[in-house]
C-alpha cells in the first residue's frame, strides 16, 4: 500500500485543519505545523500493527470502552504501562477489596541520596479503572499473558535528577483539600499511574477552564471528555484519546527534565514489548498496548514495532526492593495525584452509569470482594479489527448532545443532601431541598449544560444549605462528595500480607476483634483469669512503640520494669493503620525482629546520645526480655558516654540508670558487668565535666543539677567499685560559678561532702537576707536550692525553711515576680522535687489552723542548752573488752587499750530532769 493510500482516512481533515489555519492565524506554518502534526500523531498510532489504547487514569469512559474493546479483540497479549517489577503481585488483588494501591518499597537504599531513604511507589487500582479491566481480563482469562513493560521502580528514582526527594507528579487542584485522614494513605509514596493527562501548559488549562466555565480541570474533563465518550464506539473513543494526548503534547511538553523522564519511559516500553515479540513469536495484531493517551503520541524513534533498537535499559541499583499492596482510597488518591476532591468518587457513580446504559459486562478477578457488579444486558461477541476510518471528523464537527434533565434523580440528589446535612447538625428543611433543586438547574443554564452536573449540584448545595459556620466534623461539599459515591476505602484481604502482619493478626486472635476493621475497638485483658493474654499484651506493646499513634493506645495498665501486668485496656485500630502494619512486614518477619533492628538502628546511628542507648536498653529489656541485646546496647551506651563532651543529657541519663539500677538489684542476682562499668565510668566521666558544667553558659541548672545526681547518688557504687571520693572533692574544689543558682547547687554540694556545715550555709543564706544589694537576686538563689534536691534530698527541711523566710522577709515587688519561677521549677522537676518539699513541710508546719498563732519555727527556736563535755574515752568498751579483743585478733591487729577519764558521775540527763524517773518510780512503787 503506497502512502498516500495510507493517509487517506485523515486526508479530508488535514485540509480542513490547514484552511482553518490560514484563516486563523496570522501565518499558517505555526499553527499549520501544530494542527497537522496532530493529526499526524494520531493517524502513525492507528496504523500501528500492535494496537494502541490510550486511557486516562481513572477515568470511567476509559474503562468503559477498555472492557468492551477486550471482549471484541480478545487480545492473546495484554502490554500495560506500569511498574514491570509489580507483575507478580498483581494476582493478590483477587484478595483486596478495591481500590488498594501496589507499592515497592526499600528502607535500605544503595545509590540513591541517603535523605531519599526510604523509597516509596504506589500504583493505586480502582475498579473503574482500565488498568484494573485489562488486570482482571488478563488474569481469569486462560492462555492471555499480562506483560507489565514501564521502567521498574528503581529506575523511577534512578530517572530523578540529584536534589530533593522527587514527589508525585502532577499538580495539586487549586481547590483540593485533603479532608480527613484517609488522604495519608499511601504516605509520602511516589505515584505511578497509567495515563497522567493534564495540560502542562498553565495559560492553556486557564483558558479551557475559563471558558469551560468550570472550576477545576476534573469537572473540565467530566463535562467534556467523559460525557461525549461515555457511550461512543472504540474508533471514535481511541482517535479522541489520542487526538487529546497529541494536543497536551505538541503545545507545551512541560519540564525539559520531566520530558525526557517521558520520554525514556516511552523508549522503555516499546524496547520491552518488542523484546517480549522477538522471544515469544507472538502476532502484533493479537497483541493491546495499554497506556496513557500522552505516551500513546509518542515521537520517539523507538516508537512502534519496527522501532530502532538503540535504547539501553540501565541495570537496577544495589537497593533491595520488597512489594505489597496497601489500603487505599478515594481521598488518597485525589491527595496523591492533584485532583479536586470528590472526583475520584464522581467517577465511580459515573462508571456505574456507564455500565448500566451500555451493553458492556465488565471484568473482575474472581473471588473478589466488594459491592455487586453493575448489571449489563449481555456480552458482545468477538468483532473482527476493521481497518480504521476518520472518526474525528464527525465528532469535532458534531454539536454537543445534550442529556435531558433526569428530574427524578435532581429531586433524590436534593433530598438526600438536605438528610444528610440534617445529620451533620445544619438546619436544613425542604426548602432547602427546593432550594438546591432549583439552583442546580439555574447553574446548569448559566454554565450552558442543559442537564446539571454533579459539580454543579455541588455548588448549589454550598449556596443553599451551608451558611456562616460548619456546625460538624463535614462541610456541604463534602457531604455530597460523601453521597455522591463516597470515600470508599481499600483493604488488603489476610492471604494477601506479607508473613509479619499475618503473625500479627493470628498473635491478636485471642482478643475475639476484628481486626481488619476500620476504626477504633476497644480491647480488655484479664491476664489473672487469661493467662493467655499475656502473649497479646506483649504484641500490643510492642506495636505501640513501632506504629504510628493510634494505633494501640493503652487506656488501663502500663509497663514497667520489673512489674507483671494483672489488667489492661486498649484501643485498638489496626485496619486504620494496615498501610503502616504492610510496610512493617517488609522490614522483618516477626515484630520481635523489627523492633530489635529499630532498637540497634537508634543504638548505633549518628545522632546517639546516651540517654537514646539507655533508652534502647530499657525496650530491649521491657518488651524483648532479652538479657543479650541488652548488654549489648548497654555497652554500646558506655561507648558513647566517653564521646559525650557537655552535660545536655544528664537528667535523662540519671533518671534512666536509676531506673536500670533499681531493676537489676531487685530481678537479677547480680549487676551485669556493663552497668558497673557504666557507673565506674560516668562517675569519672561527670567529674571531669563538673567544673566545666557550673561555669557554661548552655548548661542549664537542671542539667548541673543532674549532673551532680549521679555523682552523689552513684558514689556508693562508684566507691565500691574502684573509685576514688578525692577526684569528686577537687572537681567541686575546682567548681567556681558566678550565677546565683549554679553557686547555691556548689553550696549543696560543699555541704554533701562535708566542707561546709548546715550552721555555716544558714549563715550565709541569713546574711543574704540582710544585705540590701543582694536581695533581688535571693530568688535565684532559692531556685539553685530548689534544684539541688536531685542530688541533696536532705536538704528538703532547710529548702521549706529558706522559702518560709522567703516569704517572711522578701518584699512583695521582688518576691511576686518571682513566685512564677518558682512554680515552674518545682512543675517541671514535680514528680521529685515537690513530694520532698510538701513531706517536710507537713512535718514542719502545724496540722490544725488554730496552732498556727502560737507556732514557733524550729529554726526559730531557742536552742537547747549545751551539754557538759563528755568523758574522754569509751568507758563502757574500756569496761568489757572482750568484744573488742577478739576483733582486733580476728583482724591481725594488735590490741592496746588507754585509760579511760573519769567519767560523770551518774546518770546526768536523769539528774537534770527528774520528773520522768519520779514518775516511773510511782507507777513502779504502786
Amino acid at each position: 500500500m503506497s502512502g498516500a493510500q495510507e493517509a487517506a482516512p485523515f486526508d479530508a481533515l488535514r485540509g480542513r485543519l490547514q484552511e482553518a489555519a490560514a484563516e486563523f492565524a496570522d501565518g499558517p506554518d505555526a499553527l499549520e505545523g501544530i494542527l497537522l502534526g496532530i493529526v499526524d500523531d494520531v493517524d502513525r498510532a492507528v496504523r500501528e500493527p500492535l494496537e494502541i489504547f490510550p486511557v486516562c487514569h481513572h477515568s470511567p469512559a476509559s474503562a468503559v470502552a477498555m472492557a468492551r474493546r477486550l471482549r471484541e479483540k480478545q487480545p492473546k497479549v495484554v502490554y500495560l504501562e506500569l511498574c514491570e517489577d509489580m507483575a507478580p503481585l498483581l494476582p493478590e488483588l483477587r484478595n483486596c477489596r478495591l481500590p488498594v494501591a501496589v507499592q515497592a518499597f526499600a528502607s535500605e537504599v544503595d545509590g540513591f541520596p541517603a535523605e531519599w531513604a526510604p523509597l516509596s511507589v504506589v500504583a493505586p487500582i480502582t475498579e473503574a479503572s482500565a488498568e484494573y479491566q485489562a488486570i482482571a481480563y488478563a488474569l481469569d482469562t486462560p492462555g492471555v499473558e499480562l506483560v507489565l513493560v514501564d521502567r521498574s521502580c528503581d529506575h523511577v528514582f534512578q530517572w530523578q535528577p540529584e536534589g530533593p526527594r522527587p514527589a508525585a507528579e502532577p499538580g495539586a487542584e487549586p481547590d483540593a483539600p485533603a479532608p480527613e485522614e484517609e488522604a495519608a494513605l499511601h504516605g509520602d509514596a511516589v505515584g505511578v499511574d497509567v495515563g497522567d493527562l493534564r495540560p502542562r501548559f498553565a495559560e492553556l488549562e486557564e483558558y479551557l477552564l475559563r471558558h469551560g466555565r468550570v472550576r477545576h480541570w476534573s469537572e473540565w474533563w467530566h463535562q467534556y471528555v467523559e460525557v461525549p465518550l461515555g457511550d461512543s464506539d472504540h474508533d471514535t473513543y481511541r482517535q479522541v484519546m489520542l487526538l487529546i494526548g497529541s494536543l497536551f503534547r505538541r503545545l507545551a511538553p512541560g519540564d525539559p527534565g520531566r520530558v525526557r523522564v517521558d520520554e525514556d519511559r516511552e523508549r522503555h516500553m516499546w524496547t520491552r514489548m518488542r523484546e517480549h515479540l522477538a522471544a515469544t513469536g507472538t502476532d502484533p495484531a493479537d497483541c493491546l498496548y495499554v497506556c496513557g493517551a500522552f505516551h500513546a503520541a509518542s515521537r520517539v524513534p523507538e516508537f512502534g514495532v519496527h522501532g530502532s533498537d538503540t535504547f539501553e535499559i540501565t541495570p537496577p541499583s544495589a537497593s533491595t526492593w520488597q512489594y505489597g499492596l496497601i489500603p487505599s482510597s478515594h481521598t488518597a488518591i485525589e491527595a496523591q495525584f492533584g485532583l479536586a476532591g470528590g472526583s475520584v468518587s464522581i467517577a465511580a457513580t459515573q462508571w456505574a452509569k456507564n455500565v448500566r446504559r451500555s451493553r458492556v459486562r465488565p471484568f473482575r478477578l474472581a473471588g473478589q470482594t466488594g459491592g455487586k457488579l453493575p448489571k449489563a444486558a449481555r456480552a458482545l461477541p468477538r468483532v473482527p479489527d476493521t481497518e480504521a476510518s476518520d472518526r474525528l471528523s464527525g465528532f469535532l464537527q458534531r454539536p454537543p448532545v445534550l442529556d435531558r434533565l433526569d428530574e427524578e434523580e435532581l429531586l433524590g440528589w436534593s433530598v438526600d443532601i438536605v438528610r444528610a446535612a440534617r445529620r451533620s447538625g445544619y438546619l436544613a428543611s425542604t426548602a432547602d431541598a427546593i432550594a438546591v433543586f432549583e439552583t442546580s438547574i439555574l447553574l446548569a443554564g448559566m454554565r450552558d449544560r442543559a442537564r446539571p452536573t454533579p459539580y454543579d449540584f455541588q455548588d448549589a448545595a454550598v449556596t443553599c444549605i451551608e451558611k456562616d459556620t460548619v456546625p460538624g466534623r463535614r462541610d456541604v461539599r463534602r457531604l455530597v462528595e460523601i453521597m455522591m459515591g463516597g470515600d470508599r476505602i481499600g483493604q488488603v484481604g489476610y492471604d494477601a500480607l506479607p508473613p509479619l502482619a499475618r503473625d500479627v493478626h493470628d498473635r491478636l486472635a485471642p482478643l475475639g476483634l476484628k481486626l481488619q476493621q476500620r476504626g477504633v475497638q476497644r480491647a480488655l485483658l484479664d491476664m489473672a483469669s487469661r493467662p493467655e493474654l499475656k502473649a497479646c499484651s506483649d504484641v500490643l506493646w510492642m506495636l505501640r512503640h513501632l506504629m504510628p499513634h493510634g494505633t494501640a493506645r493503652p487506656i488501663m495498665g502500663e509497663r514497667r520494669l520489673g512489674e507483671q501486668p494483672i489488667q489492661e485496656s486498649w484501643d485498638v485500630a489496626l485496619g486504620t493503620h494496615q498501610r503502616a502494619l504492610i510496610e512493617l512486614g517488609y522490614e522483618g518477619v516477626s515484630i520481635e525482629q523489627v523492633l530489635e533492628q529499630r532498637l540497634r538502628r537508634e543504638a548505633y546511628g549518628p545522632q546517639a546520645t546516651t540517654a537514646r542507648v539507655l533508652q534502647a536498653v530499657e525496650d530491649a529489656t521491657l518488651h524483648l526480655r532479652s538479657r543479650r541485646l541488652a548488654d549489648e546496647l548497654g555497652n554500646r551506651a558506655l561507648e558513647v558516654l566517653a564521646t559525650e563532651r557537655t552535660v545536655d543529657g544528664a537528667p535523662e541519663v540519671l533518671r534512666r540508670v536509676r531506673r536500670l539500677l533499681a531493676y537489676y538489684r531487685t530481678c537479677e542476682p547480680a549487676l551485669p558487668g556493663w552497668i558497673e562499668s557504666f557507673v565506674r565510668t560516668g562517675y569519672a566521666h561527670y567529674c571531669t565535666l563538673l567544673p566545666t558544667a557550673f561555669t557554661d553558659e548552655d548548661a542549664t541548672v537542671r542539667q548541673v543539677a543532674a549532673t551532680l545526681g549521679f555523682l552523689f547518688g552513684m558514689e556508693s557504687l562508684a566507691l565500691s567499685l574502684g573509685c576514688d571520693r578525692t577526684q569528686l572533692e577537687l572537681a567541686v574544689a575546682q567548681s567556681h560559678p558566678e550565677e546565683p543558682a549554679r553557686v547555691a547547687l556548689l553550696w549543696a554540694a560543699q555541704l554533701q561532702l562535708g566542707r561546709l556545715t548546715r550552721a555555716e550555709l544558714r549563715e550565709r543564706c541569713s546574711g543574704m537576707l540582710g544585705n540590701p544589694l543582694v536581695v533581688p537576686a535571693y530568688p535565684r538563689y532559692l531556685s539553685g536550692f530548689l534544684h539541688a534536691l536531685e542530688p541533696v534530698p536532705q536538704l528538703a527541711d532547710f529548702v521549706v525553711e529558706l522559702v518560709s523566710e522567703a516569704f517572711a522577709v522578701l518584699p512583695d515587688p521582688v518576691l511576686l515576680p518571682w513566685l512564677p519561677t518558682l512554680i515552674g521549677t518545682l512543675r517541671s522537676g514535680g514528680a521529685d522535687l515537690a513530694p520532698l518539699l510538701i513531706r517536710e513541710a507537713g512535718r514542719v508546719f502545724p496540722g490544725r489552723l488554730a496552732a498556727l498563732d502560737a507556732w514557733v519555727p524550729p529554726w526559730a527556736a531557742e536552742p537547747a542548752p549545751a551539754l557538759p563535755p563528755a568523758a574522754r574515752g569509751a568507758a563502757l568498751l574500756a569496761a568489757h573488752p572482750a568484744a573488742c579483743d577478739a576483733l582486733a585478733e580476728l583482724l591481725g591487729c594488735e590490741v592496746t587499750w588507754a585509760a579511760a577519764g573519769p567519767g560523770p558521775a551518774g546518770a546526768v540527763l536523769a539528774a537534770r530532769h527528774p520528773a520522768t524517773a519520779a514518775a516511773l518510780a510511782e507507777i513502779l512503787g504502786a
